[in-house]
């Protein structure tokens, strides 16, 4: 018997990151677009700077909107505390969308438990920092685990750890470019990923594009994450590895119609076509 293919809409996730730039008024510009155009949840990252920052790394001087200032003296500046979160977390809710954040260090993940999240993520450079999501993997919260910057040894491992903890959990294919090129994708990788560990897989993309993500999909990615944006051109890193609305609204809408054109797999003559007979064949009156 031939195989019916069922798929449904994904599981859609609106990475806003670090997008909001340190201001409270566009993250939440961020989650009313998110919700506007019927994403699952909304997502940020949390990080403690004097850990997550290399040494370094600290003292370069950077330019920035505010004036010139060191890198960590501008990290600190767009990293939000508990009163941006606690404004995040009663928005989210009054605006009825999910909202989640990877930790990326031991203190941020003890911080985010001060609130009653529905997910966790592992951040794709997070993924071989073992004492950090084996203590995510404890807390047996579903958790969206990204695989950028990483080998498949390195995959099976945080695998395994998960498994053990009993812990459900979300392979997300991923290359850590950012923007990345199309040619570098490697979305073949989603079903290598699904056969070899049996599990549910979804796309995390940092290409400017929207294609990717409904290939993604085609591919069996049942959870598509993209970086969003109010503008590509504004200062920060991650802007131009995004989608500004039009992009959001086209990834929206066509991963909203694939499903309805899979059909039951019955060869039937439709309504339609029925009233269109008597015109075309024409040998049949």
């Amino acid at each position: 018997m031939d195989k019916i293919i069922k798929r449904k809409k994904p599981f859609l996730i609106a990475e806003i990151g670090i997008n909001h730039n340190g201001s409270l008024k566009l993250a939440k510009q961020l989650i009313d677009l998110a919700k506007k155009y019927n994403f699952n949840a909304v997502k940020f990252q949390k990080r403690d700077l004097d850990i997550c920052i290399p040494e370094d790394q600290k003292d370069k001087i950077r330019n920035t909107p505010w004036g010139e200032m060191t890198y960590l003296e501008y990290k600190k500046k767009i990293e939000f505390g508990e009163k941006e979160f606690r404004a995040i977390d009663s928005y989210c809710k009054k605006t009825k969308i999910d909202w989640f954040c990877s930790a990326w260090d031991t203190k941020s993940f003890k911080f985010l438990k001060k609130f009653n999240t529905k997910y966790n993520k592992i951040a794709s450079a997070m993924l071989t920092n073992r004492p950090l999501i084996k203590l995510i993997a404890k807390e047996k919260k579903l958790t969206f685990i990204s695989t950028g910057m990483s080998n498949m040894k390195d995959i099976n491992y945080a695998v395994k750890i998960f498994r053990k903890q009993k812990c459900n959990f979300i392979l997300m294919h991923c290359v850590s470019n950012y923007p990345c090129q199309e040619k570098d994708l490697n979305l073949n990788l989603i079903p290598v990923l699904r056969n070899k560990f049996k599990c549910k897989i979804g796309y995390s993309g940092h290409e400017s594009t929207v294609s990717p993500s409904i290939a993604a999909w085609f591919l069996g990615a049942d959870y598509i994450e993209r970086h969003i944006t109010l503008d590509r051109s504004m200062y920060g890193t991650d802007q131009a590895a995004s989608l500004s609305e039009q992009g959001i609204a086209q990834l929206a809408d066509l991963l909203s119609k694939f499903p309805t054109m899979y059909g039951n797999g019955k060869k039937t003559i439709s309504k339609e076509e029925k009233k269109l007979i008597p015109k075309f064949k024409y040998w049949e009156n």
